[in-house]
């Protein structure tokens, strides 16, 4: 309903334009073709029907001749006092030329939707529709204006197709701009959503990870319930070391369960965010997946007030890389570096492949790491970052890496001069996060 309303009030706003525009004019020709005018009605004609989705062209250059020569008519009636039928006769060809004019474009058969592709034939239409319904114009005003059967000369018909090229051109010219102009504006908002799902499947890839390491632990704690189950059991003697035996298989069964929840999650989550790890749309390369996570880090600075400086080593070597492992390592690194630089710094990122390994090397200024804690940076808890409130961090993003890091066979390392630059390295297997 919304969309048949604005089509009708695209309409009206067409006849209205068109009628206006028509006005300015000038007069090419002389003798018996002396009433023969070009002016704005024309292209501006073409604007509104390369954008209008209803009625049908036929009925649209029906009406604008109609609506034309009436305003025409009008005009001359209260401006210069003329008789209304003279007035009538002297603009009712006007009407042929948006008849005819609407009639090429109605032959072409364009699907006006995607109307923007097809810029030659589009021109080329233009062109001709011009040429048609300014050939229909003179030869109807010859006839009922001078009443005579004088017909259009080939130098006429050479400056009518300069005319025609010239409007169309500068029409299809804004016409086309415009189209392009609203393609990028899709495309970056397209790439913006592409971005927010890719950071929010990447969270998800985490919580992954942490759920399967979850699992392990889950599990393990199963069997160390039953086990103690089965040695009280066995050694119980008395009816309450039976009852607390019996409270401890209780207790191993609720863990179980939870096992089982735990496990369809888990399914679930990989439904999600790895359906299927050949896809190509699971795989970038690594200058696209840095690029993502430097776009979001620089806004996650200065939404902080913090004025840090990314830059970028990328090998050109480098093989596609999974997107949302690559990312989850990296969204670790960059939070670190970016939360822990008190206000101002630089941080540095490179990629490079070093003997069948991917290297990660994120390196920064405006922070520090006490030397003698290094060697408690992975434990889980422990942190060096406070909020402005003076809270501690929850400490488990460098646990969580490190475990990350290490489940796919690789190694993490921390260094710091404890003066103003952390370094973290990351050294993973290439065929684990490469596609294969």
């Amino acid at each position: 309903m919304k969309s048949y309303r604005r089509d009708i009030l695209l309409f009206l706003f067409m006849l209205i334009c068109v009628s206006l525009a028509g006005e300015l004019k000038f007069h090419p020709f002389g003798g018996y073709f002396s009433r023969f005018q070009v002016s704005l009605g024309s292209p501006t004609f073409l604007l509104f029907i390369l954008f209008i989705r209803r009625p049908s062209l036929l009925f649209t250059g029906a009406c604008m001749g109609v609506v034309v020569v009436i305003f025409r008519v009008v005009i001359d009636v209260y401006s210069t006092c003329d008789i209304f039928s003279r007035a009538l006769l002297m603009h009712a060809a006007t009407f042929f030329y948006y008849l005819f004019y609407a009639g090429c474009f109605s032959l072409a058969r364009f699907d006006r939707k995607y109307i923007y592709s097809n810029a030659v034939k589009v021109a080329v239409w233009s062109v001709l529709a011009e040429i048609v319904a300014s050939v229909a114009e003179l030869s109807a005003t010859n006839v009922l204006v001078n009443n005579s059967w004088h017909f259009v000369t080939v130098p006429m018909l050479l400056k009518l197709m300069f005319i025609a090229v010239l409007r169309c051109f500068f029409v299809l010219s804004f016409f086309f701009l415009a189209q392009i102009y609203t393609i990028e504006s899709r495309m970056q908002q397209e790439r913006k959503e592409k971005e927010r799902m890719l950071l929010m499947i990447t969270n998800l890839y985490d919580e992954v990870v942490q759920l399967h390491e979850s699992q392990n632990n889950v599990e393990n704690a199963t069997r160390e319930f039953y086990k103690i189950y089965e040695e009280i059991n066995q050694k119980a003697a008395t009816p309450e070391e039976k009852i607390l035996a019996q409270k401890m298989l209780a207790m191993a069964g609720t863990v179980h369960s939870i096992k089982k929840d735990n496990q369809r999650i888990y399914v679930n989550l990989m439904a999600l965010t790895n359906k299927n790890n050949s896809k190509t749309e699971d795989y970038m390369s690594a200058d696209e997946i840095i690029k993502l996570s430097v776009d979001t880090y620089t806004r996650y600075a200065k939404s902080l007030n913090k004025q840090i400086k990314f830059y970028t080593k990328i090998s050109a070597e480098l093989p596609l890389l999974h997107v949302y492992t690559l990312l989850s390592l990296l969204n670790n690194l960059l939070s670190n570096a970016v939360e822990g630089i008190f206000s101002r710094g630089i941080v540095e990122i490179s990629l490079a492949e070093k003997d069948d390994m991917l290297q990660i090397l994120v390196d920064n200024t405006g922070s520090f790491i006490p030397i003698k804690r290094l060697k408690l940076i992975f434990q889980p808890g422990y942190t060096t970052k406070f909020d402005s409130n003076g809270n501690a961090s929850t400490g488990v993003g460098l646990s969580y890496l490190k475990n990350h890091v290490k489940n796919l066979g690789g190694m993490v390392t921390i260094n710091s001069d404890g003066v103003n630059n952390v370094e973290c390295k990351l050294l993973i297997p290439l065929n684990k996060i490469k596609r294969g």
